[in-house]
């Protein structure tokens, strides 16, 4: 008996012992399922179009007057705040108007695959401190540098070349009523030409960019800067 006795005995501290020692081993493996489940949602991807934190328009002031912004839109990352600033530099999808999706990365394999026709209009707002306005620049600037030849009229759009030599050589200008619309556009060459149009709102100038093609449908991008300007603050 006494032997028995003894077997039972050692055999009951030996499972005491194998419990004991597995206490620590249950609460490590707890432990590290934790901190792994932690790391994974951390670091889950969040690439939907309502991953950011950041509001979808930001109040910016410029030169004194105020402009609401669409976040996405804001091209430099330094300019995505609100508050007072010396210009931002914006982009739109023609003829959406709305905020561009994010850059797709481009390798050094992939980037003549990735070259596109340009479907953006670009908008820089900035302080103009009492430059001259632009309306009075195409009023008194530049008729002195105008070819003299006769303008020509197209779907209700009116061209004049500008004179070689001149400041603003290579270029020509265009005008119409109705919508209106007032634009200096480099001419087609090794790169398709641009176009630039500018508005003065208080004490801010609003330029924009696009290509000299759009022009076949100036109507429609002369609408589209009308209201890209209200959508964005300017008068009504």
């Amino acid at each position: 008996m006494t032997f028995l006795s003894s077997v039972q005995h050692i055999a009951r501290r030996s499972r005491r012992r194998r419990r004991s020692h597995m206490i620590p081993v249950i609460v490590g493996g707890a432990v590290t399922a934790c901190a792994i489940a932690v790391i994974g949602y951390l670091l889950w991807p969040t690439f939907g179009p309502r991953a950011s934190s950041s509001p979808e328009r930001l109040p910016v002031s410029v030169g004194a007057t105020l402009f609401n912004v669409p976040t996405m839109a804001v091209r430099r990352k330094i300019q995505r705040h609100s508050g007072p600033q010396e210009r931002v530099d914006l982009s739109f999808t023609f003829p959406a108007l709305e905020a561009p999706d994010a850059p797709k990365h481009v390798s050094a394999d992939t980037v003549e695959e990735s070259i596109q026709p340009i479907d953006r209009i670009f908008l820089s707002i900035s302080a103009h401190h009492d430059t001259l306005a632009p309306d009075a620049r195409v009023r008194t600037i530049y008729p002195r540098y105008l070819e003299k030849a006769s303008p020509s009229e197209q779907d209700g759009l009116t061209m004049r070349a500008f004179r070689d030599g001149t400041p603003y050589g290579n270029e020509d200008l265009f005008l119409a009523k109705a919508p209106n619309l007032t634009a200096r556009c480099t001419r087609d060459a090794a790169t398709p030409g641009m176009c630039l149009s500018e508005r003065r709102i208080d004490g801010a100038d609003l330029t924009f960019r696009f290509p000299r093609s759009w022009l076949a449908q100036w109507r429609d991008v002369a609408n589209a800067m009308d209201r890209l300007t209200r959508q964005l603050g300017g008068p009504k």
